[in-house]
């Protein structure tokens, strides 16, 4: 169960991006109050937490649904992870975790950014997503195990939340240096466990046995 809530933690964490999402939400939010941005904070928050919560509880029934095997997605998810891994540890910007250049530019014209890109894709993108699904799978249908990965999803969220109502002091205290070498750190471990993924994936499809 402890190794379980590790890797569901730094899954999620790595996925979500907390400190790089209250980062940006700093740049998005140059001329909002401080009243302006908490409302922002919880409000996007509160519907990130929605999305993935939905993901995780029916994340495993929509694969039985669609046919897809838990080995199937093992794999493509370890797949998903790794190359997001890879942009943290060369400190770029996907799709996959972040904002394209273009939403980018149409959020820094919004006033208010919770919902996107606030909610999604910065904090429930695709990444974190797919990775509650994945999660989801490999609890089965062990209470305890879906609710440790609840736990850690809430847990990260929650982290997240706090980051963001102090956004703009994180920016200053860390930097882009600071950011790139969280981000880095995180990611070699996310790419570990992405690699952990498709090797469980691989082996569970019998294609190797």
């Amino acid at each position: 169960m402890l190794e379980m809530a590790l890797v569901a933690f730094t899954t999620f964490f790595a996925t979500i991006g907390p400190v790089d999402v209250a980062a940006l939400f700093a740049a998005l939010t140059p001329r909002a109050s401080a009243q302006e941005r908490r409302a922002m904070a919880v409000k996007g928050v509160a519907l990130a937490t929605l999305l993935l919560m939905i993901f995780v509880i029916f994340g495993n029934a929509v694969l039985v649904t669609l046919g897809i095997t838990l080995p199937a997605f093992k794999t493509a998810g370890g797949v998903l992870l790794l190359l997001l891994a890879i942009d943290m540890v060369f400190a770029r910007h996907s799709g996959i975790a972040s904002t394209t250049e273009a939403e980018h530019k149409e959020a820094a014209q919004k006033q208010d950014i919770s919902v996107f890109p606030l909610a999604t894709p910065l904090l429930a993108g695709p990444g974190a997503l797919g990775a509650a699904v994945l999660l989801s799978a490999e609890a089965g249908k062990d209470f305890w195990m879906e609710m440790i990965v609840i736990g850690a999803l809430l847990a990260v969220l929650a982290i997240a939340l706090l980051l963001l109502l102090v956004a703009t002091q994180v920016y200053k205290l860390l930097g882009v240096t600071g950011l790139n070498v969280i981000s880095r750190v995180v990611g070699i471990l996310l790419a570990a466990l992405a690699v952990q993924f498709i090797f469980d994936g691989l082996r569970s499809s019998g294609i190797f046995g």
